[in-house]
């Protein structure tokens, strides 16, 4: 059975910093395609960042780059997310995903394995 279980979120003031963890069981996790998927109330789900399996490549979102690193260590099974200079509309529950192909994982079209999810709330 496989798990995604995210961490990490909370309550920060602009400007300010977190780092979400994402821990996956039951699969081969170096051999996927890991991302950060985020959706605010009334908004659609947007993609923030993904990473090749072999942390090769990276994709951010135009929103977050500059501000936000994305990172996994295969050993731990486990995908991060920096995120630094936290604005109010970085306010979303953020996702965890993992799929078996990296534009298909950033298209959206290839999604395997989703994240119950973590809320980050930035306030002004």
């Amino acid at each position: 059975q496989v798990q995604v279980v995210e961490s990490g979120g909370g309550l920060v003031q602009a400007g300010g910093s977190l780092r979400l963890s994402c821990t996956v069981s039951g699969l081969t996790f170096g051999a996927y395609a890991m991302g950060w998927f985020r959706q605010a109330p009334g908004k659609e789900r947007e993609g923030v960042s993904c990473i090749r399996w072999s942390g090769g490549s990276t994709y951010y979102a135009d929103s977050v780059k500059g501000r936000f690193t994305i990172s996994r260590d295969n050993a731990k099974n486990t995908l991060y997310l920096q995120m630094n200079s936290l604005k109010p509309e970085d306010t979303a529950m953020y996702y965890c995903a993992a799929g078996g192909s990296f534009y298909g994982l950033l298209s959206g079209t290839q999604i395997d394995y989703w994240g119950q999810g973590t809320q980050v709330t930035v306030s002004s």
